[in-house]
């Protein structure tokens, strides 16, 4: 009688687990087709329309010049450079955000992507460089200002709440650089300078959506393997300590991962706002089970990216085209401001 008794919560837990992950699954193959259905309408929508199965068909090598030229050439390398962008933006803020359990910890808020900005701005209007150096050179940034928001931050360890307030202080000051450099620069070099303030993955070449891909593909393995110690992580340093995890050495492991991706998205496309801020939050609502829903905070941010990227193209009449983070940017911000003024201040700003 004891022993049935015991085991009937055991047995609700696993039920309970086992629903979660159904649930998970579900969510991601409901995000999959939905990132299919708007990469479809991306290629086959424009000035020169195509039907999906001419698409389908010019993806296989069959199609005419025409289509060749539009879908293989003009609108697959935007789109492809969309996904990968908002899979690294995403993936990055759900780890800080779980890490540092704090919703604000996202690395277009605490001034990881405006480091990268800082940085690419100087090798364009300073240096006079350009092509995959400055692309290497927001890389560097980035490392750079995690790199000084950890050590400002450390008190015997990183918490959230100081890692948040130093890396806005830093954003402020990235952000003031970035504007005494655009007024130093000449109006060509600020023009192009322009991508890394707002985002754009408008023209990108085959050779630089390889290079995102194969860093990306660097990076995920890496993330995959720590995603258990991430989960250890929010049950609390004594709980992971516990389990077997080096809370500490866990946490600068994760966080070195998530700024590495920041850096790979904002070197590929600028910081594209609110991505990173956005995606993880709607993930870990939809899959509904406590967890950092990595996977689907990926497809997540590969939806934000490629449908605002897709709005961005025709949203305008006239043709006018917007840089997509100017739609993200519309997005993120109110969502902002409704967290900022409606979420539980102990918990959203701790």
């Amino acid at each position: 009688m004891t022993t049935a008794t015991a085991q009937a919560p055991a047995a609700a837990v696993r039920a309970a687990r086992a629903a979660g992950r159904r649930r998970g699954r579900v969510v991601v193959l409901g995000l999959a087709l939905l990132a299919l259905a708007v990469a479809a309408g991306s290629l086959c929508v424009g000035d020169y329309a195509v039907a999906v199965p001419d698409v389908a068909r010019t993806l296989l090598g069959r199609g005419d010049g025409m289509e060749e030229f539009v879908v293989m050439r003009l609108r697959l390398p935007r789109l492809v450079m969309a996904a990968l962008v908002g899979a690294a933006f995403a993936l990055s803020g759900a780890i800080f955000q779980s890490v540092l359990d704090n919703a604000l910890a996202s690395p277009d808020i605490i001034g990881i992507t405006w480091g990268a900005t800082f940085a690419a701005v100087t090798a364009l209007v300073v240096f006079g460089l350009s092509g995959v150096v400055v692309a290497f050179s927001a890389f560097g940034g980035a490392l750079l200002v995690a790199l000084a928001i950890w050590l400002l931050s450390w008190r015997r360890g990183a918490s959230g709440h100081r890692f948040v307030l130093v890396g806005i202080a830093l954003a402020f000051m990235m952000n003031a650089a970035v504007g005494y450099l655009l007024t130093r620069a000449d109006i060509h070099d600020a023009q192009t300078a322009w991508v890394w303030l707002v985002g754009s993955v408008s023209g990108p070449g085959w050779d630089e959506i390889g290079t995102a891909a194969a860093a990306i593909a660097l990076i995920a393995p890496a993330v995959a393997v720590l995603a258990p110690r991430l989960r250890a992580l929010q049950l609390g340093d004594d709980a992971a300590t516990g389990l077997g995890v080096r809370a500490e050495r866990a946490r600068l492991l994760l966080l070195l991962a998530a700024v590495a991706l920041a850096a790979v998205g904002t070197a590929a496309a600028g910081p594209v706002a609110f991505v990173g801020f956005l995606s993880a939050p709607i993930a870990r609502r939809l899959v509904g089970d406590g967890s950092p829903a990595l996977a689907a905070s990926a497809l997540v941010g590969v939806l934000v990216v490629t449908a605002s990227d897709l709005a961005a193209q025709h949203l305008l009449p006239g043709g006018v085209q917007m840089p997509v983070g100017v739609v993200t940017g519309a997005v993120g911000a109110p969502y902002l401001l409704w967290l900022l003024a409606v979420a539980d201040r102990g918990r959203a700003l701790a």
